[in-house]
């Protein structure tokens, strides 16, 4: 594995879960694999769990961690090309991400979209060129439009939780008070449709009009502006938030109940409830399922450290066997 920035880079998401629920059962049994490589964690965004949970992952490989906070700590880059840098841009990419390559055997990024250039963010020109011009292994510690760890996270746990052969998942939006990225959601849905296509699950997408993800994401997803009625049967509601994708960031105006709380759970077949966090408490979900038996949320967060380890494991085994 040379970049892990989609589900299109894994060749069998069964196999890739059951390698990631081995390693949680054995930590450190591949310790050796990263002794004397340098992982390089690259932010230009706030990040608690995915900061944590792959500088731990790399450690149980017995790699050494190095974090760096660019949008604090580092120069304000540079991606276009063929521009006089005579403003406020300080160092190119091709400069920046070239060396983090020569200090580092693996790189993660990390950045954000701006909501406002949907072409500009949905070219992840910033992500490619950092992949173009580092030339050691990526990891996608989540971009403008997908969050793969996440998302691999996500499988796992619904995978370790199920109940059935192959449970309904629900992708429920839900409210917020600002536009947030649709990357999570856009990621979530890439993925369980994926699932769904490997016969692993069944996937609803429950949103309220106008805030339909890109088609790209969503083939062969059931998708409704009736949360009720998705909720209906589910085993897993995952619960997010995110702005619109037709009219760019944009956030309408909900005029129906979309809070995910212990009445709309009655629906369910005792659904598990999950959420990347952050989560805004009685906005975006409920207390009382957070603080409930059917929260996943904790659980979810702490298989952050299996996706990622399992993702760096198969970047070292290639760069051992090349």
């Amino acid at each position: 594995m040379k970049k892990f920035f989609s589900v299109a880079d894994v060749d069998n998401l069964k196999g890739i879960v059951s390698e990631a629920l081995t390693l949680k059962a054995d930590p450190h049994a591949h310790e050796s694999l990263g002794k004397h490589k340098m992982l390089g964690l690259v932010f230009l965004n706030p990040s608690l769990r995915t900061r944590l949970s792959t500088q731990k992952a790399g450690m149980n490989l017995g790699m050494n961690v190095m974090v760096m906070n660019m949008d604090k700590d580092g120069w304000a880059l540079e991606t276009r090309d063929g521009v006089i840098m005579n403003g406020t841009t300080v160092e190119h990419i091709r400069e920046a991400a070239a060396v983090m390559g020569e200090y580092c055997d693996i790189l993660g990024l990390r950045s954000f979209p701006t909501l406002k250039d949907k072409e500009a963010d949905y070219s992840e020109d910033l992500f490619n060129k950092f992949i173009k011009y580092c030339a050691v292994p990526v990891v996608s510690l989540e971009s403008a439009t997908r969050h793969p760890l996440q998302s691999l996270t996500d499988l796992i746990t619904i995978s370790e939780y199920k109940k059935t052969e192959k449970p309904k998942v629900v992708l429920a939006w839900a409210p917020h008070v600002k536009a947030l990225p649709q990357a999570v959601p856009n990621s979530f849905a890439e993925w369980m449709s994926r699932a769904q296509a490997e016969g692993l699950v069944d996937f609803t997408i429950a949103q309220p009009a106008g805030y339909e993800l890109s088609e790209e994401f969503t083939e062969g997803a059931q998708i409704t502006t009736n949360l009720d009625e998705a909720l209906q049967g589910a085993d897993f509601v995952y619960v997010k938030n995110w702005s619109s994708y037709k009219e760019y960031g944009a956030v309408y105006p909900v005029q129906e109940n979309w809070l995910m709380d212990n009445e709309k759970l009655k629906l369910t077949n005792d659904a598990k409830v999950m959420h990347c966090l952050p989560v805004r408490r009685d906005l975006e979900l409920s207390s009382e399922i957070l603080d409930g038996p059917n929260s996943l949320v904790i659980k979810e967060a702490s298989n952050r450290v299996w996706a990622a380890q399992v993702v760096l494991k198969r970047m070292l085994e290639e760069l051992r066997d090349s």
